[in-house]
Formats: C-alpha cells, sequence, structure tokens
C-alpha cells in the first residue's frame, strides 16, 4: 500500500474518532513521523477540546503557526528543537487559558511557560521538573498544554477509625498529594481533635491539636493545597454519645437496632442545641486554617425518625427533618462566606429537597463499589447480598455507579461533588481494581453531568488495620483520574509508584502493592465494601463470610501473597519512608496469609464452618503465630500513627482469637 500520501494515518486516527465515545471536549495527542497528516484528519474533528503534538518537524511546526490550525494552535512553539539543560525559564500570564491551565514549551533559546493564575504556573513547574528528570530531555522539544478537567480534586483522611497519623506521616500525604495534583486535603475528625471543652472524648485518642493544624495547613498552603475541616455533625457521632455528658443528645440514648444486632447511639437528635454544639466544634477547628471551605459530613443518621424525633418526621416526613437540621448547621458558615460540602444521601430518597439546597451549599455523592463489582454481588442473590439489604442497603442504586445520582443532582443544576473510595479500608492489604475502576467511574459520571468536584476518600473502618502505604496507589490513580481521566485511564500504577513516590529503581515495590492489592479477587469470593481477608480476621455475625474460597482459589491467593514476600525482600525503594512501606507491606502480607490459613482450616472443615469448628491441634498452631502478629502490628503502627487509638484497633481481632481459642480446647 503506497502510504505517501498519509493515507494510512489518516485511516488509523479515523478508526480512534469513531470509536471514541460522543462528549464535547476531549483532548488528542498524535505524534509520529507522519505527524502531518494524523493531524489533518484529527483537525476536521470538531469535538477536540485541544491537540497538542508530539512532533520536532519544522514543517509541522510551521503549519501549526500559519497554517490551517492556527485557530487551535495560537502559541505553537517557534522552534522545536530541545532546550538545552540549563535553558532559563520564561513565565507570562495568559487569562485565555484555562483555570489552572498551562501551556508549556521548550527550545533553543529555553523555556516558555504561559500559565492562567498561580496554580497553573504550579503544575508547570512540576511537569518541567519531570522532564528534566527524563534522560530523554536534551534530545527532545516539547509543547504542552493542559488543564484540569475537575476543578476542586481532594483526599479525604479519615483519622477517626483509632489511626491518627504522626505530622511525619501527614507531611508525606501532603507531598503524594501534591504530586499527583489535588488541591485539597481533609482530615475526618469526629472525636480526634484536642477539643477545648470535651477532654473527656478525645483523651484517649493521641488527638491533633491547634498547633498540629496550624502546622499541616502552613504545609498544605505551600504545596498549594487547601486544608479544609471535615468533621461530622449528625451521625457517626457515637465516640461523643458513649459519655454520660453527652447522652442526652442522642437521637436514641439506647441505641438502635441495624442488620440484626443492636448498636450504640451514634445520630445526634436534629435539634438546635445540638446544631449550637456542632457549630461550636466547627468553630474550634476552621480557627486553625485559611481555607474557607468545610465539609460537614451529615451522612448515615441511621436512628434519625425512630426516637426523639419520631413524631415530628411522622407528621412532616423524614426528609424534612433530615434538612431543616442540616441547614440549621450550614446556615452560619454559608453567611460567613463559606462553601460546605455535605453528603448527599438524602436526595436518592428526597429529591423533591433538591430545590432547598442553599447557595454555597454542596452535595457529595458517595459510593464505595464499582459498578462491575456490585453486580456480581447482585445476580448472586446470595447470602452477601442478603446481609446488606438487612442493613437497609439498597443495592439497586450501586448498579448504575455515579451516574444515576449524578444525573439528578446535575439536571437540578446543583453544583457537586464525586465522591470514589481508595478501598483500602476493611481489606488489609485493599481492594485496588475495585478502587480503580469506582474512581474512573466517578470521573466519567461526574465529567458527563456536570459535577465541579471530586473527593477521594480514604476511610477507616474497623480499627484501619491497611498499612497506610496500601493507599498511596489509589491516591495516586484518583489525582490523576480527576485531572484528566482520558489520558490516564490506563495508568501504568506500578510504575509511577516505583518512579514518582517509592523511588525504587528495582522496580518492584510499586509492582509488588498493585499485586497485593489484587490478592482479595483470586480468593473468588464477591463482597460489598471488603475483602474475605478481612472478613477472615474480624469476623462479624451480622456480615458474615458467604461462601468460602476453593482450595484452588487459596493456593491463588497463597502463591501471590509468597511472591509479593519475594519481591518485598528483594527491594530497598528510596523514597523517605522506603524502609517503612517494605516493613508495613511485609506485615500486611504475614497478615492476609495467616487470613488464608485461616480459611483454608475452614473449608477444610466442612461448609460454612467458623474457626471455632477447625480441628484442635490447626487452632493451636495458628495461636501461637498470632501473638508475633499482633506484637508487629503495633510496631508497624506506631511507624505511622500515634498510639491513641491502638488499644481499640486490637481488640477488632478478639472474636477470632476467641473462636480460636475454643477450637483448641475443644
Amino acid at each position: 500500500m503506497d502510504t505517501s500520501d498519509g493515507r494510512s494515518e489518516r485511516l488509523l486516527v479515523r478508526a480512534a474518532l469513531d470509536a471514541l465515545p460522543v462528549r464535547p471536549g476531549p483532548r488528542l495527542l498524535p505524534g509520529g513521523l507522519r505527524v502531518g497528516f494524523s493531524l489533518a484528519e484529527a483537525a476536521r474533528e470538531p469535538r477536540w477540546g485541544r491537540i497538542p503534538v508530539a512532533a520536532r518537524d519544522e514543517a509541522v511546526v510551521e503549519w501549526h503557526r500559519s497554517g490551517p490550525l492556527p485557530p487551535s494552535s495560537a502559541a505553537a512553539p517557534a522552534d522545536s528543537r530541545p532546550a538545552p539543560a540549563d535553558a532559563p525559564v520564561t513565565t507570562a500570564v495568559d487569562p485565555a487559558l484555562p483555570a489552572q491551565g498551562y501551556r508549556l514549551r521548550t527550545g533553543p533559546d529555553g523555556v516558555s511557560i504561559r500559565h492562567r493564575d498561580p496554580a497553573g504556573l504550579r503544575y508547570a513547574l512540576h511537569t518541567l521538573d519531570q522532564l528534566r528528570a527524563s534522560p530523554d530531555f536534551g534530545g527532545t522539544g516539547y509543547d504542552i498544554a493542559d488543564h484540569p478537567d475537575f476543578e476542586r480534586r481532594g483526599f479525604l483522611l479519615d483519622i477517626s477509625r483509632d489511626r491518627v497519623p504522626t505530622r511525619r506521616t501527614l507531611a508525606r500525604w501532603v507531598e503524594i498529594l501534591a504530586l499527583a495534583r489535588f488541591n485539597q486535603f481533609e482530615l475526618y475528625t469526629e472525636h480526634t481533635y484536642a477539643f477545648r471543652d470535651h477532654r473527656q472524648v478525645w483523651q484517649d485518642a493521641s488527638p491533633l491539636t491547634a498547633d498540629d493544624l496550624r502546622w499541616l495547613d502552613a504545609r498544605c498552603t505551600a504545596a498549594g493545597i487547601d486544608l479544609v475541616v471535615n468533621q461530622n455533625t449528625f451521625g457517626h457521632m457515637e465516640r461523643f454519645l458513649a459519655h454520660p455528658p453527652y447522652a442526652h443528645r442522642a437521637e436514641n440514648p439506647d441505641g438502635f437496632e441495624r442488620g440484626g444486632a443492636h448498636r450504640p447511639p451514634s445520630t445526634l437528635a436534629p435539634t438546635a442545641d445540638n446544631a449550637a454544639f456542632t457549630h461550636g466544634l466547627l468553630t474550634e477547628l476552621t480557627a486553625h486554617v485559611r481555607a474557607k471551605r468545610l465539609n460537614i459530613g451529615a451522612d448515615e443518621p441511621f436512628e434519625l425518625g425512630t426516637g426523639r424525633s419520631r413524631d415530628r418526621a411522622r407528621r412532616d416526613g423524614l426528609g424534612t427533618v433530615y434538612f431543616d437540621y442540616v441547614t440549621a448547621v450550614l446556615r452560619p458558615w454559608l453567611d460567613a462566606g463559606y462553601t460546605v460540602q455535605f453528603w448527599a444521601d438524602v436526595f436518592a430518597h428526597h429529591p423533591e429537597l433538591l430545590d432547598r439546597v442553599p447557595h454555597g451549599a454542596v452535595p457529595v455523592v458517595w459510593q464505595y463499589d464499582a459498578p462491575r463489582h456490585a453486580v456480581e454481588v447482585m445476580d448472586a442473590d446470595g447470602a452477601e447480598a442478603a446481609a446488606w439489604r438487612q442493613r437497609g442497603t439498597e443495592l439497586e442504586r450501586l448498579r448504575d455507579g455515579f451516574a444515576a445520582h449524578g444525573r439528578l443532582l446535575g439536571d437540578a443544576g446543583l453544583p457537586y461533588w464525586v465522591a470514589p473510595g481508595a478501598g483500602n479500608w476493611n481489606g488489609v492489604l485493599g481492594r485496588l481494581d475495585n478502587a480503580v475502576e469506582n474512581m474512573a467511574d466517578a470521573a466519567e459520571a461526574g465529567l458527563a453531568h456536570g459535577a465541579s468536584g471530586y473527593l477521594l476518600t480514604s476511610w477507616g473502618d474497623n480499627g484501619m488495620w491497611d498499612a497506610p502505604s496500601v493507599a498511596f496507589g489509589p491516591a495516586v490513580f484518583g489525582g490523576a483520574a480527576s485531572w484528566c481521566l482520558d489520558t490516564n485511564r490506563d495508568l501504568d500504577l506500578g510504575a509511577v509508584l516505583d518512579d514518582h513516590v517509592l523511588l525504587d529503581a528495582a522496580g518492584l515495590a510499586g509492582r509488588t502493592l498493585v499485586r497485593l492489592g489484587g490478592v482479595y479477587r483470586l480468593l473468588g469470593v464477591p463482597l460489598l465494601n471488603g475483602s474475605p481477608v478481612a472478613r477472615a480476621l474480624f469476623p462479624d455475625p451480622s456480615l458474615p463470610l458467604p461462601d468460602l474460597p476453593t482450595p484452588a482459589a487459596l493456593d491463588a491467593a497463597a502463591a501471590a501473597l509468597a511472591e509479593s514476600r519475594r519481591d518485598l525482600s528483594a527491594t530497598e525503594p528510596a523514597a523517605q519512608d522506603g524502609d517503612i512501606v517494605v516493613r508495613e507491606l511485609l506485615h500486611a502480607t504475614a497478615l492476609a496469609e495467616f487470613a488464608v490459613d485461616v480459611l483454608r482450616a475452614r473449608t477444610a472443615a466442612g461448609p460454612g464452618a467458623d474457626a471455632d469448628a477447625i480441628p484442635a491441634a490447626t487452632a493451636r498452631r495458628l495461636l501461637r503465630r498470632l501473638d508475633p502478629l499482633l506484637t508487629e502490628q503495633r510496631a508497624c503502627w506506631l511507624l505511622r500513627s500515634r498510639p491513641g487509638g491502638l488499644d481499640d484497633s486490637l481488640t477488632r481481632i478478639a472474636p477470632l482469637r476467641r473462636q480460636l481459642l475454643r477450637a483448641a480446647h475443644g
């Protein structure tokens, strides 16, 4: 085939265009020796938001500058030759660029950066640093235009499920978030701040202090990140309500039933007094940070309408009772000029409330299971689905991911955010592929339905036994997906972790993190919001494993864990916390190996067997392994986290210990 007329290049580009989903503003990066033909075909497509070019051909550069492409290439480089290593850098503000956007060009006369705002300049310089670190920099000319898909890109770190990070750990998180181009950092608090008048609540938690917040706020500001207060104000207040001086604030002081189990009170009664109480908490926290943003939570008020608010809920409706209280919490901060986020749970059941959302309030839609994984559980329609339905979960809402809820809020004209999960919690090793699909789904639906922000959440359910580094990969992917989903959907996450986060020249640590994040899938038991590893270690009668893994699945998981152990033992990542990463991942691997052996013993004991049904000799062997694991859990915890909460976290494994003791003495 004669390709001198560029026919093959045009056909390739047209095939790529035809395969793309129809939505405005995608970005294309053509390249190659005959890039001009690719450009000609691409320029015929009206959908492109921009077409950066990877080319050094002078004719192509001239074609950009004065040929048929000036409308989309008005600032094409005058010279495509590379810049010398010591080339000067010139910068200029360009109001025509998108928010946080930049244009970076290199040539023999130096490096030129045009940027819309300080954030755009920061990201351009970050890109330049990465280019200069590449061995190709001295031989390549660059013309790069970039800006984010989502203006606000946040990361939420749970510090209220026992694990409160040290300053060193918080500083490391700021570095990773800056690398991943997040511009908002939220520390989720319930009781883990040293509130002035509430010492009884936090005294055993090693909480953050005012000085910690001021220090972290300065650190974040220097990195171009807003530190945003995130304090729950409605549900999840059990750490307060457990103490007698606060019991009167509960919707149900005697607790409530959920999922067939009695639970302690967790929800504040929706009263003016409680709204004033939470205002005091927020006032203390916001005094130490600069951002005029905050997150009041208000998710999962499980008991609402069953206790002190029962009569009013029957009269006015549960949605009205909920939103009247949330508005009372929101209003003073909106009046003070704050942008206030709150969880958008209520609108799935009460869309009539959408018209009541005040200006400046931002609903946040959350979902933590990717549609494909949720559908596996729903289609099986077995014990796992039944257990979640008994807890009140509407499983069908998970089938379409973020699309349905995003469409509801987008069609209402409300500014809203999407909030996927890092998948680290309830897993020990995480659930990485679920997290990646969940994050991509959030970005795709958010872009399609007009979301203005993206909040990646790293929760700590059940004592946060997962090592902090388990969330490093999801944080990197979440930042990339919220910056530009189309470019980063197929990101080689292991390589990025090795090259930019862990600095592992051997290329082992990042690859191992990715492998460990897939162990839960090898076990072959589809679950929601957790992995078989965690279910084995922390048995919960209200949420048991629906099935036990097959021997073949257990062998596959054990092989992956053994390979991971070998790779971790052979690598020495150069990152400042590289030694900690290796140690905590070796320990996480050992915990998972222990869980696999517990599951193997249960499988051998018969269908549906718990750990108390395994042979006595096997139980005794497992018990001998457990205490050293708990000792190492303490040691690894203290490398990253404060001591308060550690004992509470360790109690989560007590049910398994009791089962093993019964089996050992049975």
